[in-house]
Formats: structure tokens, sequence, C-alpha cells
């Protein structure tokens, strides 16, 4: 079962996104295992990256990436040797460049800017809906 670390600057004071990504992670269970570490802003945040984890880093300058082409991606990384994936999302000023240049890859889910704690749940819930496409699930249609 592959593990999904999610590494984030700063906690989620809202009831609503705590629900939210409650939810997603109780659903993301049977997938996958899940962990998400919390940073308090200025905290370094490369101590935190798994060391074997192919490395995601959520910024506006990544590539697009449709919701089947996330799931083809997720998908594909077993079959790499791949067992750990980590997605990192900043602070509402973004990640450092040095962080950035330690991930595999650079994401952007838009050309707009999203407040970080709203991007948490917005990866969740594309991370479930990568997983049902897998599965072959009826979530994405």
């Amino acid at each position: 079962m592959l593990e999904i670390t999610v590494v984030c600057v700063g906690n989620l004071k809202e009831k609503y996104f705590t629900d939210a990504c409650n939810e997603y992670a109780k659903r993301l269970s049977a997938f996958c295992r899940l962990k998400v570490v919390e940073l308090k802003d200025g905290t370094p945040i490369i101590p935190y990256l798994p060391a074997r984890a192919r490395k995601i880093a959520l910024c506006v300058e990544g590539k697009q990436l449709s919701s089947e082409e996330l799931a083809d991606y997720i998908e594909k990384l077993p079959n790499m040797g791949v067992s750990e994936l980590c997605f990192v999302i900043g602070a509402f000023d973004g990640l450092p460049e040095e962080v950035k240049a330690c991930c595999d890859m650079r994401l952007s889910f838009s050309k707009m800017t999203f407040p970080h704690r709203l991007m948490r749940v917005i990866l969740l819930e594309q991370i479930y809906r990568a997983f049902t496409i897998i599965s072959g699930g009826k979530y994405h249609k």
C-alpha cells in the first residue's frame, strides 16, 4: 500500500477545513496510508521530507495535470519501485526555492493562487479522486 505524506506549513484553524480533510483522510484509508505533517511557519521543511519518497512541491509555476494524469502518475509509482509519495504545501508566501529544488516534481493546480489551508482540502480531494479513477470507482464520473 502506497504511503502518502502531506507536509504543510500552518495548521487548520477553521472547522470546515478540518472536517473536509478528515473526511478525505477517512476515504483515503481504503487506498493508502496517509500522514499529514503540520509545521509552524518558519520551521525548516526539508528535514520533514521523507528521504525515500517521491516528492512533489505544490507551486504556481509547476506543471498542471488533469485528474486522470495525476491518477496515471500515482498508479505507475509502484511499478517504478516507489512506495512513498510526499506532497509539500507552503505557507501563504509559497515554498522556498531550496525546498522546491529537493522535490522531484513541481505541480500546479491552477495559475490562480489559493489559500494554503484550502489547498490542503483540494489536494486530498484530488488524491482521493485519483485513487477512485485507478480503482474504476464512480466518484469521478
